[in-house]
């Protein structure tokens, strides 16, 4: 059983990923888009408060309010689905560059700072997980000269920008023994890809099979990103 802090995508929007997270036995504290809708969602062991992605005082407040909620975090999951952004921004060329910026990169540069800060001041263990649904830019998609539907340039840059913080997140496990990470990616050619259940499950997974281990994952281990579907083993199973 552990108590999971989901981030990344909202509710409704992120409701059959956080189910698959609370499954039977977990409970799951994450946002909602309108902070009005967030009881009816309590159901299956999931919770929820409202989020403004701007603020960096608002990703405190939602840390605080997960606490409160769960009494203790132990495993907080970052979600960057690239593929669902770029339903959202992938239409236009006009998009607000500032509201971009918020929502998929300040946002998460927010809570991660004030994760960190609160890991520090409690010292418990906590597995942190990252995983990056990937969507082809428009680079990779003329480079590979291949047909197919390429994301907004916008979002392409937010999906770097989520993979340069996580990797730069994975480096504090150097001074923190309180501290594991998990990096994953999915791309679309991963059998997992259409599966916002599967995928869950599979970060679930990760977790108990972390849990089960004698001995603490390694930085060397976590710096690199593992393949969505792939099992944690010692030494691990990785790709590149």
């Amino acid at each position: 059983m552990s108590n999971i802090l989901f981030i990344g995508k909202e509710l409704p929007d992120g409701q059959e990923f956080a189910e698959a997270l609370a499954g039977t036995t977990n409970t799951v504290f994450t946002t909602v888009k309108n902070p009005e809708d967030a009881s009816s969602f309590e159901i299956q062991h999931i919770y929820s408060c409202g989020w403004n992605k701007a603020s960096a005082i608002s990703s405190y407040s939602v840390m605080i309010n997960a606490e409160t909620k769960l009494e203790s975090i132990n495993h907080v999951v970052f979600y960057f689905d690239s593929e669902y952004f770029n339903t959202i921004y992938g239409n236009s060329i006009h998009n607000d560059i500032a509201e971009i910026t918020n929502n998929l990169i300040s946002s998460y540069l927010y809570f991660e700072n004030e994760l960190l800060k609160r890991a520090d001041k409690k010292r418990e263990n906590l597995v942190v997980s990252f995983l990056l649904k990937e969507y082809p830019s428009k680079y990779e998609v003329i480079q590979s000269k291949q047909q197919g539907v390429a994301s907004n340039g916008y979002v392409s840059i937010a999906q770097n920008a989520f993979c340069a913080m996580a990797e730069q997140f994975v480096t504090n496990m150097e001074s923190r023994d309180y501290l594991t990470v998990i990096l994953g990616k999915c791309s679309p050619a991963n059998e997992l890809y259409k599966s916002e259940r599967q995928l869950a499950q599979w970060v679930n997974s990760n977790y108990e099979t972390l849990e089960n281990q004698k001995n603490k994952q390694t930085l060397k281990h976590s710096l690199n990103w593992l393949k969505a579907g792939a099992k944690i083993q010692n030494g691990f199973s990785f790709f590149k």
